[in-house]
């Protein structure tokens, strides 16, 4: 069985060059930061600006290696109005090994053409530039999260990229973090970005019980995480949000926005693999 392809029955599963991405690292003092970075304070000001008048402009959306997460494919494949796995099959490429050997990366599949185009760059620019990725937005900064267990919460940081080919770095735009984050509408990113990164925290402890790659278990992760059309499918089916006690309001926000379904399938996921989840079984 191939990635992307609908999930098995859970209840039988129960029974048995450039790089654009965020980081995630653990640390306990300034000095584990890696090597040459250092995070900007968040009232530090950087000058940045991405216009057309820039001479470099769409230089940063050609020959790059940019990781999706499921929120990502989530927002491209409802501007496009096409289903989770028509995105997945039409504009991505999966990575074993990127991030843990436990469970494969997704990655934007470039076009064809000479200079490796992303595939939703126009004559004038980003054709999805409502609903473009979280990097793309993230960008020139890049964020981390501590995930220390022993400090009992998680802290964020950003990071300033520096690349030869970027000269939006010279523009008299002013920012700090706070009001990029602001201005790119970077929270709700980050927040979903929050809840896959412990889901994938779970998967990076190999709970597949020897199934290897690409086994029932993980076919069932893949589509609760990218493919949210087949999810909800499944949802109905086996009437997965009755077998939990979820208020009325909460249960009709899943049944309604996607988003939602994929906090919920985040949930689910840790109770069909066994982790602690917030569901509680009726």
């Amino acid at each position: 069985m191939q990635y992307g392809a609908p999930a098995s029955n859970p209840d039988q599963l129960c029974c048995d060059a450039k790089h654009f991405s965020q980081l995630t690292f653990m640390m306990k003092t300034i000095k584990d930061f890696p090597e040459g970075m250092v995070p900007l304070s968040k009232k530090e000001q950087f000058q940045f600006k991405c216009h057309p008048g820039v001479d470099c402009y769409m230089t940063c959306c050609r020959n790059v290696d940019m990781f999706l997460y499921p929120y990502d494919i989530l927002r491209l494949k409802n501007f496009l109005q096409i289903s989770s796995q028509q995105c997945i099959e039409n504009y991505v490429r999966l990575v074993q090994g990127a991030a843990h050997p436990y469970f494969p990366s997704l990655m934007l599949r470039l076009s064809d053409d000479a200079e490796k185009s992303c595939p939703f760059l126009g004559d004038e620019g980003c054709n999805v530039y409502k609903d473009r990725p979280s990097a793309c937005r993230t960008y020139p900064l890049e964020r981390a999260v501590d995930r220390n267990p022993e400090k009992g919460a998680e802290s964020e940081f950003y990071f300033m990229t520096s690349h030869d080919y970027c000269h939006g770095h010279g523009e008299d735009k002013n920012f700090t973090v706070k009001k990029w984050v602001r201005d790119q509408r970077l929270d709700e990113y980050n927040l979903m970005e929050e809840l896959w990164t412990k889901m994938d925290t779970v998967f990076s402890t190999n709970p597949w019980g020897g199934e290897g790659s690409g086994g029932p278990k993980q076919q069932m992760a893949f589509t609760a995480c990218y493919d949210i059309d087949n999810f909800r499918l499944m949802v109905a089916e086996h009437s997965l949000l009755d077998r939990f006690s979820i208020p009325r309001d909460q249960k009709r926000r899943i049944r309604e926005s996607d988003e939602e379904l994929l906090k919920f399938a985040y949930e689910w996921l840790k109770y069909f693999l066994g982790a602690p989840t917030s569901l509680l079984v009726k």
